[in-house]
């Protein structure tokens, strides 16, 4: 692990005990927690992003302005559902924000988890989907944001206007694709991300259940990606990231929010997609156990990244705390490096 940021689910409702009762409130305090964590030394900033529901939707305006407020952290989604988006408008924005953050993005994209609203992405005008989750709009959408991305023309010039020829989307904003994550949730899916050269984005579960622990499931996920990539030709540092719900126990709060509950975390397995599935556990206890559990957490030291997911609805100023005990009394034992040393690297893939 060289690096961590938070990951925050965007909630926001006039639920008891919430500090984040409005759309603006979650909007204003993500941007806050933006720039404290960037101040802290944080990695990274990122959102989850989910349709009908009183959650982060639009990323696109609320990464913009987190990059625009800070200086070193990057910003990024895990994950945006392009089974909702137009994938050309979606490269005009993303190369938009790449030029604005000046290249601190890290765009997590998949077919996206299950929504509240039944095929939602259907109200948004894309239908013609032949599956019942939509993969496959999902996975044709994504190949021509690529596409768009790497500034292959695509549509004929009107030539009242134009030279005659075919023209490419802007703006565009070189090495945008290195910056681009797939948001795994089974070892096929992440050898898939590798073989096209993108980064991982390891789910907050496996579609698996195989009676392994789901770190272990997760680092095989890892190693296999990183396979993948290298036998597909590519070369360079392909970045692999997982998340985890994290909290250093150091004070009487925190006791009361994670202690009894957090101590007694294990792995789940439940039915997602009509699928098995394997979910990680929750840490909290005091930094030094934390430090012991996270070091024989095989997916965790494996990856480049580890970020947090946080209880956005706590406030920024709590969650804060949690991130700056992190970074004070358990990162810097897992081999983190704060932004001040540049932006993070992922694992050297050499030629086969």
């Amino acid at each position: 692990m060289k690096a961590f940021g938070f990951l925050s689910f965007g909630h926001y409702g006039p639920v008891p005990g919430s500090r984040v009762r409005t759309a603006g409130d979650m909007l204003r305090q993500t941007i806050e927690l933006a720039e404290g964590a960037d101040e802290i030394g944080v990695n990274g900033a990122y959102v989850r992003v989910h349709h009908f529901a009183r959650q982060a939707a639009s990323p696109i305006p609320l990464l913009t302005a987190m990059a625009a407020r800070t200086k070193r952290i990057e910003v990024g989604t895990g994950v945006i559902d392009m089974r909702y988006e137009n994938p050309l408008y979606f490269a005009e924005e993303a190369a938009a924000l790449d030029l604005i953050a000046d290249g601190r993005v890290a765009l997590g994209v998949s077919r996206g988890s299950p929504e509240t609203a039944l095929r939602g992405y259907e109200a948004f005008g894309y239908t013609g989907s032949e599956d019942p989750r939509g993969s496959d709009i999902a996975r044709e959408k994504f190949e021509l944001f690529l596409r768009a991305i790497d500034g292959e023309p695509l549509v004929a010039s009107d030539p009242q206007m134009a030279p005659p020829g075919r023209l490419a989307i802007e703006p565009r904003s070189p090495g945008l694709r290195d910056r681009i994550w797939w948001g795994a949730g089974s070892r096929p899916t992440a050898e898939e991300t590798g073989r096209k050269g993108l980064n991982l984005m390891s789910s907050t579960l496996l579609t698996e259940a195989t009676g392994e622990p789901f770190h272990v499931l997760q680092r095989e996920q890892i190693d296999r990606f990183r396979a993948a990539y290298r036998e597909a030709g590519h070369t360079g540092t392909p970045r692999a990231s997982v998340s985890r719900s994290v909290f250093p126990i150091v004070s009487e709060q925190d006791e009361m929010y994670f202690g009894v509950r957090g101590r007694d975390g294990q792995d789940q397995i439940g039915i997602i997609d009509g699928l098995r599935s394997t979910f990680g556990k929750t840490y909290a206890d005091t930094p030094e156990r934390l430090v012991e559990q996270l070091r024989a957490d095989e997916a965790v030291m494996s990856a480049d990244t580890l970020m947090l997911t946080i209880p956005n609805t706590l406030g920024p100023e709590y969650n804060l705390h949690i991130l700056e005990s992190f970074a004070k009394h358990v990162a810097p034992a897992l081999g983190w490096k704060p932004n001040t040393e540049g932006p993070v690297a992922g694992e050297a893939i050499s030629p086969v």
